[in-house]
């Protein structure tokens, strides 16, 4: 591809010299050589012999210089072309890399011109190709960690049923259905992530309210806070402002934080709901007890599959991607999210145009 791209340009170069040595010529012909000949008569010279070798002689040299013009054309045209079209070979290089399941690559950044700026952006797609097929490579072990547990235990129960060493009790049949619906939540989390990944796609926005939202939401979670003594606080801004969102997408956004509030915060923590008015937006943050999480999981919460605490423990459970979802559906809606960590507080953050 390269290699026809640089014939190309020199085929360019060419054919643009090629036009300049023509016009030359016909403006000796027609225009240096008439004033030639009026000269000529003017100082009472014969003009036939002298204009024909005059003509002849411009013909020749720039015959000669037109040879060499092509000839440092060509050399050069190779020279820096090659220069430039350096990056383009590297990006074809490692674009095979990349194809082979090598992420590695990066192409040299050597200018700020258009193949520069085409290098840079080559190099952040390699670096999300990483990021991404790592997501995907955490994916298949959380994936199948979370799936060998539940389908281990089943499978004892199983096979201690049938071969008489358990007895087919009501306790044994509710640790069933545990491991049992364990899995289903496991699939029902995968499926919303789906559906969150085509959100873009299917918003019904009206007015809402988001502290209506939360606090609708916040009334059937308020049990399972209570059952860890996770002392619940709301403030939110005077007034009833109102912004343009999908109200089931925001519902589930809120549902998924509430759901990590009570995941991470330890027993007897406390949680923080409030509302921020920022120009053009507004903001929601989640505060908590900052438990396992520290400043280096901050940039990678929001991504998919990742969790934060690394025991994963029955306590905290779930496959990590309650936050990407969370994440998927407030950018459909042109919003943002954000983490950070102070004074021993995480704080989770959504904000949708206002």
């Amino acid at each position: 591809m390269t290699r026809t791209l640089l014939w190309k340009l020199l085929g360019i170069n060419i054919l643009v010299i090629g036009c300049v040595i023509v016009i030359v010529w016909m403006a000796i012909d027609y225009l240096a050589a008439g004033y030639f000949m009026t000269l000529m008569e003017k100082y009472n010279i014969s003009p036939t012999s002298s204009q024909q070798m005059f003509v002849s002689a411009v013909h020749r040299y720039l015959i000669w210089a037109s040879l060499i013009a092509l000839f440092l054309a060509v050399v050069l045209s190779f020279l820096l072309m090659g220069k430039v079209l350096r990056p383009l070979r590297q990006m074809t290089t490692i674009a095979q890399k990349i194809s082979a399941g090598d992420y590695s690559g990066r192409v040299p950044l050597i200018s700020r011109d258009e193949v520069g700026q085409l290098a840079a952006s080559f190099n952040r797609m390699a670096e999300s190709l990483r990021l991404i097929e790592g997501l995907r490579k955490t994916l298949m072990i959380d994936v199948a960690h979370e799936l060998r547990t539940p389908l281990t235990n089943i499978r004892g129960y199983l096979e201690a049923l049938t071969d008489g060493v358990a007895a087919p009790t009501k306790e044994t049949f509710g640790l069933l259905q545990e491991e049992t619906m364990r899995l289903i939540h496991l699939l029902e989390d995968v499926l919303r992530l789906a559906k969150a990944d085509a959100a873009r796609t299917d918003l019904h926005k009206q007015e809402v309210r988001l502290e209506d939202l939360i606090l609708q939401e916040l009334d059937i979670f308020r049990p399972r806070f209570d059952s860890k003594t996770i002392r619940i606080e709301t403030q939110f801004g005077k007034g009833a402002d109102r912004v343009l969102a999908d109200p089931d997408k925001i519902t589930q956004a809120v549902t998924n934080l509430l759901q990590n509030a009570r995941q991470y915060t330890p027993a007897g923590g406390f949680v923080r709901i409030y509302t921020e008015q920022v120009p053009g937006e507004r903001k929601v943050v989640f505060a908590n007890t900052s438990g396992e999480l520290s400043q280096n999981d901050l940039p990678f919460i929001f991504e998919r599959f990742y969790r934060g605490e690394k025991s994963r423990s029955r306590e905290h459970g779930g496959a990590g991607i309650g936050l990407a979802i969370v994440k998927e559906l407030i950018e459909a809606h042109d919003g943002h999210v954000g983490a950070e960590i102070s004074n021993k507080e995480i704080r989770i953050w959504f904000s949708i145009p206002a």
